[in-house]
This record gives C-alpha cells, structure tokens and sequence, in this order.
C-alpha cells in the first residue's frame, strides 16, 4: 500500500487578504502535526474571489511567480515537511495575467506550476477579464508524495484534461476550485448545479481509474475586495455578492466518497488514501487498454456538423 494522508482546508475569506493568509497558515500548520503529508487549498485562496466584476483595479491582488505567496507557502512548507498545492493570481507581465496552481516542495521549492487551460465568462465569473488561457498544457507534477494532476476549477468539467493527466502518470488528480450559488436560481436549481459538480468530476475519477480532491470556498463573500458594490466598476452585471457551496470533497479510483464537506462550514480535514489501488481498479477496468485511439481523431474538431 502507498498511503497518503491528504490534507485540505475549505475556508471562507473575506476582503482582508493578509487575515485570509494567516489563516491560511494557521491550518497548514494544524493539518501538518496532525499528519498530513500533502496540503490542498481552494482556488485563489489569498483573497475574495474578485471576478465577480469587471475592475482594472483588482489586477493590483497579482503577483509574480516567485514571489511573495511562494515565499509564505514555500516557508511553511519547509517547516512541516509537507507538499503544498496553492491557487495564486499570476502577473507573468504588464497586462498578462493567469490563474496559476504552484505546486510547493516539502523542501520549500516550486516542484511545479500548471496554468488554468479552461477559462470561463458567466454573470458572476468573469475570468476572461483577468485570465489569459494557460499555455503550460495538461502535465502531471512530481513531487516526493507521488505524480498530481492539478487543475483548476472550471477544468474539472472537462473529461479531456482529466484523460491527458492520466496518460501521463498521474496518481490523483486535484481540483482547485471557487464556485457557488447564482443568486436568482430555486433552490432545487442549484442542488441540482452542485451535486453535477461533483458527479463529473466522481466521473473523471471512475473513468481513469484515479482519485479527486476538489477543494471550494465556502459562505458568502462581497462582490469587490473592498468588501462593497464597485462603484465605476466596468462590469456586464452588478453582484451584491456569491455564496461558494463548499461540499469539497475526496474520492477513490472507483469514484465512491471517501469525504464530503459541509455546504457552509469551514472544515481541516484529513483524509487517508491508497494510492495503490488504483492499480488493482485498472486491471478490474481496463479502460486504458480498451480505448479506440484509433478512431478519435475528431475529438480536436470543436463541433462535428
């Protein structure tokens, strides 16, 4: 057996980004003397998630990779001897942005970095604002607790990408992620938006023979940094705010539920995991083998008429 104990922490942040890191802080270092080995946070995880409106000003939460949330989550990875998967806001240049996962080392240095591929454009996510396309591609990370698919948030709706990382090795794959609630849906409507969330991705896992660990936001957050409507805000659609649905969850290769998180609490959680299995669950379903690639060339076509 290859155990691994899994860490994440679903937070609730507010506009205060250094108290959100601080707590942030505070839960590695729990999670880590309770024995965990990785560490997964949540999707842009230092701040409010700012893309609920369109506002030049909100570039001003980017920073460069290095920089100073690889130097906080490298030290505290170094301290305890854990990996760490962050979620940052990238500024790779003046007016060149990316939501960018920073995969830290248990010795403190980045092991890697993927780039969100899949960037949306709804009322209330407006990431095409902010987020220029990943161009890192769809590549495992290696890392001294094995091989992790990461990606990010709205990736995970996207059985391609969960394919290309399992035919590259990868041992689990993780999910980053920010979303919640629209406002204006019934009640019935939006259970029906989060347990679709988490069926695709129980699918992912199903299908390629791997665990998933998605990590959301929980609770209400305002729809600006400052923690109020943007006034002169360039955006399609004003938002007094979202409320995340949490519900992060773990599950193994065969896509049962190992974890589920509450839909309003903040929750440190461990969980113990098997990465072996996977092994025993591929020769039970061989999927890979039985994969007709040779018959897939269409899958590149953007819609077959």
């Amino acid at each position: 057996m290859k155990e691994l104990k899994i860490g994440f922490l679903q937070q609730h942040n507010t506009a205060d980004v250094k108290g959100n890191i601080e707590r942030l802080a505070d839960g590695i270092a729990d999670l880590a003397k309770r024995g965990a080995q990785l560490i997964v946070l949540q999707e842009l995880h230092n701040s409010l998630y700012f893309c609920q409106v369109e506002d030049v000003n909100n570039f001003d939460l980017a920073e460069p990779i290095p920089g100073p949330s690889t130097e906080i989550y490298g030290a505290l990875a170094r301290q305890y001897g854990v990996v760490i998967v962050t979620s940052l806001f990238e500024r790779r240049a003046a007016g060149l942005y990316h939501n960018t996962a920073v995969v830290i080392e248990k010795d403190g240095t980045i092991a890697g970095k993927y780039r969100k591929m899949h960037i949306p454009d709804d009322p209330g996510y407006y990431e095409k604002f902010y987020f220029t396309p990943g161009d890192l591609g769809f590549h495992p990370i290696d890392t001294s607790v094995g091989r992790l698919g990461v990606m990010v948030c709205w990736d995970q709706w996207y059985p391609e990408a969960a394919r290309l990382m399992a035919l590259q090795g990868a041992e689990i794959l993780i999910y980053p992620t920010a979303i919640g609630y629209a406002p204006e849906d019934t009640p019935d409507e939006q259970q029906r938006q989060r347990r679709a969330w988490q069926t695709v991705m129980r699918g992912h896992a199903v299908a390629n023979g791997l665990p998933v660990v998605a990590v959301n936001r929980v609770g209400w957050e305002e729809a600006s940094p400052s923690g109020g409507r943007l006034e002169g805000a360039s955006c399609r659609e004003r938002l007094e705010g979202a409320l995340f649905w949490g519900t992060s969850f773990v599950c193994g290769p065969q896509g049962e539920i190992i974890y589920e998180a509450s839909e309003d609490q903040e929750e440190s959680i461990i969980v113990e995991m098997d990465l072996e299995h996977s092994e025993q669950v591929r020769r039970w379903w061989p999927f890979l083998r039985d994969r007709r690639i040779d018959e897939y060339k269409d899958i590149t076509k953007r819609y077959i008429d």
